[in-house]
């Protein structure tokens, strides 16, 4: 899994690690269509079930889709934000339909992935100060490894990288798990294995990825949860309603539930 020829981007200046939100966990995944934006989603949820009051931030500028999976509708979004129109706790948008409270990103935006460093540090500053509003701080962040992604990841004190079997999905997970350990070390890195066919072979998928990082990375990121296989979970989004509403007791749902157990 180690590639010569993957090229590891600069140190980010001034990443402001000592003002790390401790209750700001970023989802990430290092590719696109793994489940990371409804994963985020039922773990926002699941959180809120344990009495947590929850964000679900939606990080991924370009491709925002929070608000469309659960169908809200939503007037003021991150856009206005980086557009100076709005501040951040200005946007956070409440709904019955959910028990959790939403910042919506902005579909076919380019702002977040424009911004200059240093206001994209000032992002996560801002969100390091709503962070005291709430329990835990869920950040849906983009695919890849780019810069806003490296950022406000590294401004969270933990990092779910969620992953599939898929070797391309492996390969970029172990992306971005080296890019993070060598440019935010104090991040904790996690994993969570999802659409696995069982258990078992969630757990293999796991070994092979931390074995990759153990033999060249010399790291252990530990295995948060497995998520398995669920035809439901396209149903639900479908039907743009959260997962523990539509089907409490499925498969997936239990999964994410005690993923979010370990959190509290």
């Amino acid at each position: 899994m180690e590639n010569d020829e993957l090229k590891i981007p600069s140190p980010d200046a001034n990443p402001r690690q000592s003002r790390k939100g401790k209750n700001m966990i970023a989802v990430a995944s290092g590719k696109g269509g793994v489940g990371k934006t409804w994963f985020s989603i039922t773990l926002a949820h699941a959180l809120s079930s344990f009495k947590q009051k929850a964000l679900l931030f939606d990080a991924d500028l370009g491709l925002a889709n929070i608000d469309i999976q659960l169908g809200l509708m939503v007037q003021n979004d991150i856009g206005s934000v980086v557009a100076g129109h709005k501040t951040l706790n200005q946007v956070v948008y409440s709904s019955d339909k959910i028990n959790f409270d939403v910042i919506a990103g902005r579909s076919g935006s380019a702002g977040l992935a424009s911004m200059p460093i240093g206001r994209l540090q000032l992002l996560g500053d801002d969100l390091s100060l709503l962070s005291a509003s709430y329990d835990k701080i869920i950040l849906d962040m983009g695919a890849g490894v780019e810069k806003p992604v490296r950022i406000l990841s590294g401004m969270a004190e933990k990092a779910i990288v969620l992953c599939t079997d898929e070797p391309t999905s492996l390969t970029d997970a172990y992306a971005f798990i080296k890019i993070m350990t060598m440019q935010y070390p104090k991040t904790s890195l996690n994993i969570v294995i999802n659409q696995a066919n069982s258990t078992r072979e969630g757990q293999r998928t796991y070994d092979t990825l931390l074995k990759a990082c153990q033999n060249f990375l010399k790291i252990s990121p530990p295995l948060l949860g497995i998520i398995r296989r669920d035809t439901r979970v396209r149903d639900s989004i479908r039907n743009q309603t959260p997962l523990l509403t539509r089907y409490p007791t499925s498969e997936a749902a239990e999964d994410v539930i005690n993923i979010a157990r370990k959190l509290v």
